[in-house]
């Protein structure tokens, strides 16, 4: 299971509480977002937390102070999900840099092109040993299918439909989508998101794909807690089918 959590949210300091939370209770990856005032991907739910975090004060320098840490506190991969504005204002080099030495394992940024990550980026991000995972939708051709899954590494970040994050979509309409990419033999493994909030959407996800990933359900879980580990260890529960002796 991989989930999503922005930076800077709840609370301006909950970035390492939240991660360690989600260790804690069945994450095998964090995807952690980085706050950005225009995030196309992103639903109302995460568009909000994003608003939020730069309220707070989150930016790509503030949170690589707070992750100066996370080598000695977190062992599951994390991955920086965000948007190329704010990196590029970052210095590109210098962000792979920095996400390395925090011990970041790889990078999303949805509106990074795959001919522009081949041809100018993509060898920074090699440099710095980071994986760089693209997004596909039930409408990308299986030529670029197969185009951005040999451009990937870590795994393929299947969109269970071209909508934002947070959508109603059942996950039973996308089956036949995730079939499809299971026929052609990728390199990477698949993981599908957008629409994954509840135990029968994740085992459904699960039917088709090597993994799911949960994001605006979490943040909803997220919102207004009191505590964050109590509402992380209640959400993750309800998703996961605990295992007895």
């Amino acid at each position: 299971m991989n989930v999503y959590c922005t930076a800077g949210y709840p609370g301006a300091e909950s970035t390492m509480e939240v991660m360690e939370a989600l260790q804690e209770n069945g994450a095998d990856i964090i995807e952690l977002g980085m706050p950005y005032s225009d995030p196309l991907a992103d639903g109302p739910v995460i568009q909000a937390s994003s608003s939020i975090a730069l309220l707070n004060g989150m930016s790509i320098s503030r949170l690589f102070e707070q992750l100066a840490e996370m080598k000695d506190r977190i062992y599951i991969p994390v991955i920086l999900m965000g948007y190329m504005n704010p990196v590029l204002q970052y210095g590109f080099e210098r962000f792979c840099s920095d996400a390395a030495r925090a011990g970041i394992s790889g990078l999303i940024l949805p509106d990074l092109p795959g001919y522009e990550f081949e041809h100018e980026y993509g060898a920074v991000v090699s440099k710095y040993g980071l994986d760089f995972i693209f997004l596909v939708t039930p409408e990308t051709s299986e030529e670029r299918i197969r185009k951005l899954d040999q451009l990937s590494s870590g795994f393929l970040y299947a969109v269970s439909s071209s909508s934002t994050t947070g959508s109603d979509k059942q996950m039973e309409d996308v089956s036949r989508y995730l079939q499809r990419l299971k026929g052609y033999g990728l390199k990477n493994p698949v993981l599908v998101g957008f629409g994954i909030k509840d135990r029968q959407s994740f085992e459904t996800a699960g039917k088709y794909a090597n993994g799911a990933i949960i994001g605006s359900a979490y943040i909803k879980a997220l919102e207004g807690a009191d505590d964050v580990r109590t509402s992380t260890k209640s959400f993750l529960d309800s998703i996961l089918v605990k295992q007895t002796d």
